[in-house]
């Protein structure tokens, strides 16, 4: 009887972790969303969902070792001093308020390209937050324009975010195609981010010239710096040269790790330990559905998308990316992306759909949440509201031309 009635328990804890996922917690418990992926595949072993080998066969190795990877490879160039560096030397040219909101955008988006928009923003909200007091400015729109330029930013690489981390290692797409595709989507994106921040916020850019102080907080190891440099160079002339891209950051990170200057632990105690567990725990709570059957009859209910064209495929990503946020969304889609009649546009407009959904709301990407939890903690709020304004036109005009180009 219990086997007839597993597929159901498995289909109810499944849909209570993504609902807690996509809401950031659990009702009576201090649980966040790793802890909550955490204690659903706790149960889908408990009750049988999930046997032991299922689970490990359910982790996809080469997404946690890319994050890790470029997780040691940030953190390690932020302890070299890089994005105080880079900053600094972007604010140096800003002579009044919108010449500053563009080189945030422009800094927070290229960046994010290169590496995971989640530490861009950690390392670069401060720093915005500095300037815009030092300017007795309103700090609004320009961490508003930080949180859509790193979402719009990051969609033009594998690299760039954790679903197309997923993305790249399950489609195989090149690094330098995928970049060719979704590049030009991303570069238009964050001028529409300028464009839709300075309209909301008139007032704020009605004119005037300032000088931007020097507000950067990191020393610069210089020798370290230059290393980096070199490590990061090579990887991208490893991923131009085709090889693997978990591969090429990883001995890219090792071999910044390999250093007389910094002590292991300050290296690793940058690495997001539970982010590569909430991954974890995705990995095995979509695996669960598709062992007890349920992956089957979603792709059944979804195969009219595959018949109605990309446009459609990418629509329902951006509600499903909204509904239980985006990475695994991702995970339960992908199965879907060999049957539509041009799989590689497929991978494409996957991951910019579900990347550019994250500007839709605060609530939308990681990234936002925590551009939003620094600027609390200097005492600058980002409400729900505050964000959708800028959001909800930025998600609209940025899928518009993702449309159109893939």
């Amino acid at each position: 009887m219990w086997s007839s009635a597993l597929p159901w328990a498995t289909l109810l804890i499944v849909a209570a972790a993504l609902a807690g996922i996509a809401v950031g917690r659990w009702p009576l418990l201090r649980a966040n969303r790793p802890v909550i992926a955490l204690l659903g595949t706790a149960l889908l072993l408990a009750v049988g969902a999930l046997t032991p080998p299922q689970l490990y066969e359910s982790v996809d190795y080469g997404t946690i070792l890319l994050l890790f990877s470029m997780m040691m490879l940030n953190g390690t160039l932020f302890l070299a001093g890089f994005f105080g560096v880079v900053t600094r030397q972007i604010l140096r040219v800003a002579s009044g308020p919108r010449t500053l909101l563009a080189l945030i955008i422009v800094a927070s988006g290229l960046l994010s390209a290169l590496f995971l928009n989640d530490t861009v923003v950690l390392m670069l909200t401060p720093i915005v937050l500095d300037t815009t007091r030092a300017l007795k400015r309103n700090p609004l729109p320009y961490l508003l324009g930080l949180a859509t330029a790193a979402n719009v930013g990051s969609a033009a690489t594998i690299t760039g975010n954790p679903q197309n981390i997923v993305i790249g290692s399950a489609s195989g797409i090149p690094y330098l195609r995928f970049a060719a595709a979704i590049g030009p989507t991303s570069l238009i994106g964050l001028a529409i981010c300028w464009l839709v921040v300075v309209a909301v916020h008139r007032r704020e850019f009605r004119g005037g010239s300032f000088q931007v102080p020097d507000v950067s907080r990191s020393a610069v190891l210089r020798p370290l710096l230059i290393k980096g440099g070199l490590a990061v160079g090579g990887m991208l002339v490893m991923f131009l040269a085709g090889v693997p891209v978990a591969m090429a950051a990883f001995l890219a990170a090792a071999a910044m790790a390999a250093t007389r200057r910094l002590r292991p632990k300050r290296v690793f105690a940058t690495v997001d330990w539970p982010l590569l567990v909430f991954f974890c725990g995705l990995f095995a709570l979509t695996h669960g559905l598709d062992v007890q059957g349920w992956t089957q009859q979603l792709f059944a209910l979804l195969a009219p998308l595959a018949q109605a064209g990309l446009v459609p495929f990418g629509i329902a990503t951006v509600v499903l990316s909204n509904l239980i946020s985006n990475v695994p969304a991702v995970l339960l889609l992908q199965g879907l992306v060999p049957s539509l009649a041009d799989p590689q546009r497929g991978w494409l407009m996957l991951a910019a759909a579900s990347t550019l959904a994250g500007n839709l709301t605060l609530l939308g990407s990681v990234a936002n949440l925590i551009v939003a939890e620094l600027a609390e903690r200097w005492g600058a709020r980002v409400s729900f509201m505050d964000y959708l304004r800028v959001g909800l036109p930025v998600t609209l005009l940025t899928l518009a031309v993702a449309f159109a180009l893939i």
